[in-house]
């Protein structure tokens, strides 16, 4: 006795409904997936942003999330991988800015068409450079493993191989970029930080020109070589 063919194997427009459903329902899953982790790390950042890494607990980011904290871990690991998914989407942003920021002209003008992306980018997000630089917590990585460390400062150093690069590109071997780079990236966080503390305001100056004329001074040294 021939067994019957169930209908939405045998009828074409059943199965490719039943392949629509499944699939509305993938992504209703993913976005509320999507949303519920915005929700975590919006309460993550608040409480990162008031307390120091050091300070928050994962309750006290499922408090503030309103979910138990239990819960929490279906989403993140630990405190040190949240804070890793704030700060990489920051980086990634970051990055992105760099790589539109104009590629035209000179390499002396990559140069400053890549650093002043760079720094534009944390002047209008002063929160991004809170969690770039750990400024909610003395400046330094606490409660950071090395590795994760050693990541987030990879996605960073990469904003600035653009700038690396067109500096080598001026002729400057790589010791001698990597010094430049290296001074530029001092320069452009410390104008950023007088900025942020509002210290620079005591010296009367403008922290776009300061670091225009900086990268008048480097582009003209280029030039010379």
């Amino acid at each position: 006795m021939r067994k019957s063919i169930p209908k939405s194997l045998s009828d074409p427009k059943t199965a490719a409904e039943g392949v629509r459903e499944g699939n509305a329902r993938t992504l209703r899953a993913a976005t509320m997936l999507q949303l519920r982790r915005g929700l975590v790390l919006d309460a993550a950042r608040a409480a990162f942003f008031e307390l120091g890494l050091e300070g928050v607990s994962m309750r006290e980011i499922a408090r503030r999330a309103g979910y138990t904290p239990g819960a929490i871990y279906s989403y993140f690991a630990s405190k040190e991988e949240i804070y890793a998914a704030l700060l990489g989407e920051s980086l990634v942003r970051l990055n992105a800015q760099v790589a539109e920021a104009p590629d035209g002209g000179s390499a002396a003008d990559r140069v400053t068409s890549k650093a002043g992306a760079f720094f534009d980018f944390y002047r209008a997000n002063p929160r991004d450079l809170d969690l770039g630089f750990y400024l909610f917590q003395g400046v330094r990585p606490q409660g950071l493993t090395r590795e994760l460390d050693a990541h987030l400062n990879a996605q960073l150093r990469a904003a600035l191989q653009p700038t690396a690069a067109a500096l080598a590109e001026c002729g400057l071997d790589a010791a001698a970029a990597e010094m430049e780079v290296t001074a530029l990236f001092a320069h452009m966080v410390g104008l950023l930080v007088l900025i942020h503390t509002g210290r620079l305001r005591m010296f009367r100056q403008h922290a776009p020109q300061l670091l225009e004329r900086y990268l008048d001074q480097l582009t003209e040294r280029l030039q010379r070589l």
